[in-house]
């Protein structure tokens, strides 16, 4: 899948995975030692984060149910928790600097294709 920044009109990830069963959603990104400049996991039913038995800081973008950003969480390092975005319906992780290097804002209308 491919997570596109429709506010700036730019790609943020191209190589993005979803999780979202129960078991893909409790282990996200725990297994990996890191992520590929172009790549990315949406967590659907998600509003908040853990850092638990990472290996690695990642950037995190909490979009609502209408795919505009709520929350921009950069550089989270591994066993560190999220405050709570309360209007978030998903989250987007992605390798840290990311949401530096895209731009990324909040308000920004997100397209998932």
């Amino acid at each position: 899948m491919i997570v596109k920044n429709k506010t700036k009109n730019s790609i943020i990830a191209s190589n993005v995975r979803m999780a979202d069963s129960f078991f893909s959603r409790l282990i996200g990104l725990m297994s990996r030692l890191s992520l590929s400049d172009d790549e990315g996991l949406v967590i659907t039913r998600c509003n908040s984060i853990h850092m638990f038995f990472m290996r690695f800081a990642i950037d995190v973008i909490f979009v609502s149910k209408n795919h505009k950003v709520v929350g921009l969480l950069e550089n989270i390092k591994p066993w560190r928790m999220s405050r709570i975005y309360s209007k978030s319906s998903y989250c987007i992780e992605l390798p840290s600097g990311k949401i530096a290097q895209k731009g990324v804002s909040v308000d920004d209308e997100l397209d998932i294709s």
